[in-house]
């Protein structure tokens, strides 16, 4: 059964006297951080002297030190920059100042999991994950609001590894809206499925499958980009919003009946082992060990599949078309 804590679950005086190291300022870090301050923790965020980051914590009014000297100082250290910098940052600048008794606190299972952080077995290892980029966490905080997260226990050497992550979740805001206990497993592993099935590797390939039918089939580009990309954000919301019964009474019947008709026909029995074959790789750890290697090796792989995807008919006639689209507003 799903246990969900609230406020009164949560005692932030746990951290009173205590110093908290966030490490980043990037959209999680930033978002976090200064929620924590506000909150009346203690918070140092650890980055590069040089980096850019540094001149925008400060200007946030947050108290900035490097890494090294901010993970020494804190009693939680909180993991808010790439996964995929994890390993180096941790051994060459916070492992030497981590004494027990200290956590380790991350928002994504990822590193634990696979093994590119492996914490000694005095210190608690704990995760506050929100649901929720890091601007909208700020957001929500200072609205009065919250982001719901979740929360999960690796290692409990002090004995209050929970408190300390459910006392972090309401310096954010987190417990104002409900924090979700889970496992780093769980939450690793459904993360990454979820990414790759439909989220991103899904979605992207089923739009691009779709403009492709279309402009195939001789109909014109700019109609199929309206058509399978374009109101995609319609339907999105819509769920988002309500769910699957939200949209399907929101849209039109003959929609509604299209849905529940011919959405099997794509998304088949031959789509659903294929997705388990992708949840097998993630849970046996063959995506990790792949995108660990990628990263080692500078991302060749990465870097000319992103090129192929960019240069999709797609990408051009898109960006035609939001041009004419003032409301979007100017993007990168």
């Amino acid at each position: 059964m799903t246990h969900v804590y609230y406020e009164s679950d949560a005692d932030l005086s746990v951290l009173k006297g205590k110093k908290v190291a966030v490490i980043g300022f990037g959209s999680q870090g930033g978002g976090q951080s200064q929620n924590l301050r506000d909150s009346g923790v203690d918070v140092v965020v650890g980055l590069r002297p040089e980096g850019k980051s540094w001149q925008k914590a400060k200007e946030a009014g947050m108290k900035v030190a490097s890494v090294e000297d901010a993970a020494a100082a804190g009693d939680v250290i909180a993991f808010l920059f790439p996964d995929h910098l994890h390993a180096d940052v941790y051994n060459k600048q916070i492992k030497p100042g981590l004494k027990p008794g200290k956590t380790i606190l991350m928002s994504h299972g990822f590193s634990i999991l696979y093994n590119q952080v492996v914490p000694p077995r005095d210190v608690d290892v704990i995760m506050v994950a929100p649901k929720g980029p890091g601007a909208l966490v700020r957001r929500m905080y200072t609205e009065g609001a919250g982001v719901p997260a979740l929360i999960a226990v690796e290692q409990d050497y002090s004995g209050h590894a929970k408190a300390t992550g459910l006392a972090y979740a309401k310096g954010i805001g987190a417990s104002r809206a409900g924090v979700i206990e889970t496992t780093f497993r769980e939450e690793t592993e459904s993360d990454l499925f979820g990414e790759q099935t439909v989220l991103c590797g899904g979605v992207s390939e089923l739009v691009k499958a779709g403009f492709d039918t279309l402009v195939e089939a001789g109909y014109q580009p700019e109609i199929a980009y309206y058509e399978v990309c374009n109101e995609l954000k319609l339907i999105v919301d819509l769920i988002f919003e309500g769910g699957m019964h939200h949209m399907r009474y929101s849209v039109s019947d003959t929609a509604r009946y299209g849905d529940i008709t011919r959405g099997k026909v794509i998304i088949n029995q031959a789509v659903r082992e294929n997705m388990k074959k992708v949840l097998q790789d993630i849970q046996n750890g063959a995506f990790a060990r792949e995108w660990i290697l990628e990263n080692q090796a500078n991302r060749p792989g990465m870097n000319s599949l992103l090129y192929k995807e960019e240069a999709h008919p797609m990408e051009k006639v898109g960006a035609q078309l939001r041009a004419m689209m003032p409301w979007l507003g100017k993007k990168k």
